[in-house]
């Protein structure tokens, strides 16, 4: 072989080895600090005189929707090391993970960066396993679709065990 061809073969693996040297810390970071979210767009600006208001209804201002008597109104952590936080179901959907940019952040070693997330849909509240490597649960069942809570359901992500409360 001649020197030439050595040399060029030499280059070519030390290519490789930082191509895969640079792929891991990519994966390593983005685990430890979470993946980049887009940045939100700007609210649009208006006017003073209007305010918020139903379409086809200027003036009048947007209500909330109405609560049923008995609904939850949070999601608490009940057992595992983040124990005590709770987050009010106005602000769904609720992101649950290791990332900067969850609403409930878990310091567990089981808990994906973007793990899971608790939704509304109409009356009922929903939790979506967001591809996660070790899975979320409800009981011991892991879930692989939306799947309907409740009141008191407990949801296990990694040693962590939140529910729905009043």
């Amino acid at each position: 072989m001649s020197e030439l061809t050595l040399f060029l073969i030499r280059i070519a693996y030390l290519a490789i080895l930082w191509i895969f040297v640079l792929s891991a810390i990519s994966v390593v970071r983005s685990d430890m600090f979470g993946a980049r979210a887009p940045s939100a767009p700007a609210p649009e600006k208006r006017p003073r005189s209007q305010k918020a208001s139903k379409p086809g209804k200027p003036g009048k201002p947007a209500k909330p929707p109405k609560q049923r008597r008995g609904s939850p109104t949070q999601l608490a952590v009940t057992e595992g090391s983040n124990s005590g936080i709770v987050v009010p179901l106005a602000e769904a959907p609720i992101l649950i993970g290791r990332g900067t940019d969850a609403a409930i952040r878990l310091d567990d070693d089981y808990v994906s960066t973007r793990h899971a997330r608790v939704a509304q849909s109409g009356d009922q509240w929903f939790v979506e396993d967001l591809g996660s490597t070790n899975g979320t649960y409800i009981g011991s069942v892991r879930i692989t679709q939306p799947t309907t809570i409740t009141l008191g359901t407990q949801v296990r992500i990694g040693k962590t065990i939140l529910e729905l409360k009043k």
